[in-house]
């Protein structure tokens, strides 16, 4: 928080700085390091639901619309914790959120393997997103804010992270529940991630974590005289709609697309894991989305990512039919919707807003993002049933991002926090 005194000092230029002694740049990278390496284990539980589903569902009988939910509702937990989270990260420190988010949805990963049907299962994989949405905005805010003069670049760092997991977790997953079955996949996700409460409690510095912003006299200055002082302003508003929509759309992908391969195509397991491990594959381009989004004007990249994933959506489910072009197509999906929208969707967020609300915001952006998500399973499973495979895609995929470009054409670039480089006076 910057005090009343520097504010009478230095206001009227209103730059801002990270407070406090910096870590050693190695020491800096390890601890990110650390910190993505938990996200990690973060996205292969998210990302192996859809591919065990088909045997999921043939055990307890679930439905094309109960599948598509259960692939999904992990996100209602992840929504309906966001905004609570930003205020608990004015609360409890940012590490702290963060362990105890990593054991909430380690838990119920666990838990999951002991349901006996489909409500008490639906209870599970949604409280497993709680978890993952404190572990979420504690993580963002930190890195966001230790990494303030790259932010985006630095979530593109986390995105790499859940790029990385969910490449592995489909994989690995079908792989381990081949031979021992489905349950085994969620016995041992689980485990790593309680390994990771314990690892991240003994490695991570709070200097790290609880970076603040202040006034100082010189180094990289982030220029936010210009921001509204209000949480709820005209590009926070814009950017959480465009979240939603993207939501909507990447998660009826994911909840359902090695459930079409399989069906619809006739693909393998071996096949529809691959193709959808492409997916994670494609958000590792996280970084040079993030850095393009700190370079050039982010509005911009951001507009030109979400036309493009329209192409790539209709064609997922309206184009080629084989294992080639299919698996290109799911790593277009996770470049554009993942890597380059996530990302600069998030950080650009962060920008709109003063920084003593960037644990707020990054509470709405979670909720926005993640709480419509949810039912995008089951409404792309809606979808299907009355207009086919194909018209889901043009719908969910293809039109309704549109909505978001839509959205994107009103921000106002100018009324993003800016970094500049300033010499002592």
């Amino acid at each position: 928080m910057v005090s009343a005194a520097d504010t009478d000092t230095e206001g009227r230029r209103g730059l801002l700085h990270a407070e406090g002694p910096r870590l050693s740049t190695t020491l800096a990278l390890i601890s990110l390091a650390v910190l993505a390496a938990s996200y990690v284990v973060n996205a292969m539980d998210r990302q192996v639901f859809s591919v065990l589903l088909p045997g999921i569902r043939s055990e307890f009988g679930f439905s094309l619309g109960q599948g598509g939910l259960l692939s999904t509702i992990f996100t209602l937990g992840i929504g309906l914790a966001g905004v609570p989270t930003g205020y608990l990260l004015d609360r409890m420190s940012r590490k702290s959120v963060i362990i105890i988010g990593i054991a909430i949805y380690s838990i119920f990963t666990i838990l999951t393997t002991l349901a006996v049907g489909f409500p008490d299962m639906v209870a599970y994989r949604a409280l497993s997103g709680v978890g993952e949405a404190m572990q979420n905005g504690a993580l963002f805010s930190a890195v966001g804010a230790y990494f303030f003069a790259n932010r985006a670049m630095a979530l593109g760092t986390l995105n790499f992270a859940y790029g990385l997991g969910g490449f592995i977790g489909p994989l690995l997953g079908a792989h381990i529940a081949a031979g021992n079955g489905w349950r085994t996949t969620f016995w041992t996700y689980g485990l790593i991630g309680l390994v990771f409460v314990v690892i991240v409690a003994l490695t991570i510095r709070k200097s790290f974590t609880e970076r603040k912003e202040t006034v100082v006299k010189a180094g990289p200055r982030l220029r936010v005289d210009h921001l509204p002082t209000a949480l709820y302003n005209r590009n926070v508003l814009l950017l959480m709609l465009t979240a939603i929509v993207v939501g909507v759309s990447m998660y009826g992908y994911i909840g359902l697309y090695p459930t079409f391969l399989e069906t619809k195509l006739g693909f393998g397991t071996g096949q529809a894991s691959l193709a959808a491990s492409m997916f994670g594959l494609g958000a590792v381009l996280g970084i040079p989305a993030g850095w393009l989004g700190d370079k050039l004007n982010q509005r911009a990249v951001m507009i030109v990512a979400a036309l493009a994933g329209c192409v790539v959506g209709y064609l997922l489910f309206n184009g080629p039919t084989t294992a080639g072009p299919q698996y290109a197509l799911s790593f277009g999906e996770g470049a554009l919707a993942s890597g380059f929208l996530f990302v600069n969707i998030y950080s650009a967020m962060q920008r709109a807003v003063r920084p003593n609300l960037i644990g707020r915001v990054s509470g709405l952006f979670v909720a926005s993002f993640y709480l419509p998500a949810a039912f995008a399973g089951y409404l792309f499973s809606a979808l299907v049933n009355s207009t086919g495979w194909g018209g889901a895609g043009l719908w969910q995929l293809t039109l309704l991002p549109l909505v978001g470009v839509a959205a994107l054409l009103f921000v106002r670039s100018g009324a993003l926090a800016r970094t500049t480089q300033l010499a002592s006076p």
